[in-house]
């Protein structure tokens, strides 16, 4: 699937607060979708809401694919989520991509107020009930946690009777999961040298729908440092580091699992133990190497040759942050990364 000589490359951003930084969050969308970028994330965590934003940017934008990243599976009902793409969809001409995922059990049952319970169940049931409605089905479904017998339908105009769902996955038997049921999967702060063995998690869950795990796209996201002058890469390298210490130390337990399992087990014990000396001891035990194994860093020429070996490697459609500053500066990044 994947093609280096043709990056498809998407952007996470957010409409950011109002005013002047809302209005550039908005300008770098829309020369984003101008230079021809391939997908567009909008961030959903205990801030602003995602649908929301992913309407905005329907209606600033002519080409750019639009997904959630990440909707999870426990705050919304699966038909609302079906409700919710299908209408975006058939406004945007089809451009919609839903991004779910199971989230963890401190946002789930500390903001949402649900508890946290069979997650991989959950997930598949709600792909499952989602593309039916998507295709115009008759809602009757038996699953282990939804029992749905009154035949309801979407009633609605579709644009399309599939849009693609992106799991975002980094467990063995989750990723597993995606490949059977899922059409992407966006790993998160996964090492650069070990997509292969994505593909052939996903292939082994896409055996048993019968298709293959080349089928499914890899898309993660990259923690994403712009050098603009040699004095800015510093900066650019610790604030990576700074990433990877925050989701080891302070984001639960399963990043921390992935990436002792993914080959940094005495790496991620020594950053949770630099954490009780505070931020940036644990930063600062971050090693270099596992940094550039993880990150993105560089200039946007650098970027660029990064994101091709990517592609090399197995992953289809890498998603940087999107730079900041004002849409001028942005812009030349943004257009230097695409152009090579």
């Amino acid at each position: 699937m994947s093609d280096s000589t043709n990056l498809h490359i998407g952007l996470r951003t957010a409409m950011g607060a109002p005013g002047r930084e809302r209005d550039e969050a908005q300008a770098k969308i829309k020369l984003a979708d101008q230079l021809g970028y391939d997908s567009l994330w909008i961030d959903e965590t205990w801030g602003t809401d995602a649908v929301t934003e992913m309407t905005e940017a329907v209606y600033m934008t002519q080409r750019i694919k639009i997904g959630s990243g990440i909707m999870n599976v426990f705050s919304r009902s699966p038909g609302v989520i079906a409700s919710t793409f299908a209408t975006l969809d058939e406004r945007s001409g089809g451009r919609m991509i839903v991004g779910l995922g199971t989230s963890g059990a401190n946002v789930i049952e500390h903001f949402h107020g649900v508890p946290y319970e069979h997650p991989l169940r959950r997930l598949r049931e709600y792909v499952e009930i989602i593309n039916m409605l998507v295709r115009g089905e008759r809602l009757l479904y038996e699953g282990e946690l939804f029992n749905l017998s009154r035949g309801f339908r979407l009633n609605l105009t579709r644009f399309r009777d599939h849009i693609p769902i992106y799991i975002a996955a980094i467990a063995p038997s989750s990723i597993t999961q995606t490949g059977e049921i899922a059409d992407g999967i966006i790993p998160i702060h996964w090492p650069k040298d070990r997509y292969e063995l994505v593909r052939q998690r996903l292939d082994r869950g896409a055996q048993k729908a019968g298709r293959s795990g080349n089928d499914i796209t890899i898309a993660p996201y990259l923690t994403t440092g712009y050098v603009t002058d040699e004095s800015t890469r510093p900066a650019a390298v610790r604030s990576g580091k700074d990433r990877i210490s925050w989701y080891i130390g302070r984001m639960g337990i399963f990043y921390k699992q992935m990436l002792a399992r993914e080959g940094y087990p005495d790496e991620t014990a020594a950053i949770e133990a630099a954490w009780g000396n505070g931020k940036d001891a644990a930063t600062d035990a971050v090693p270099d190497y596992m940094a550039e194994n993880i990150n993105v860093v560089g200039t946007p020429q650098e970027i660029h040759a990064q994101l091709a070996e990517l592609v090399a490697n197995g992953v289809d459609a890498p998603l940087l942050n999107m730079p900041a500053g004002n849409p001028d500066e942005a812009g030349a990044i943004l257009e230097g990364i695409i152009r090579g």
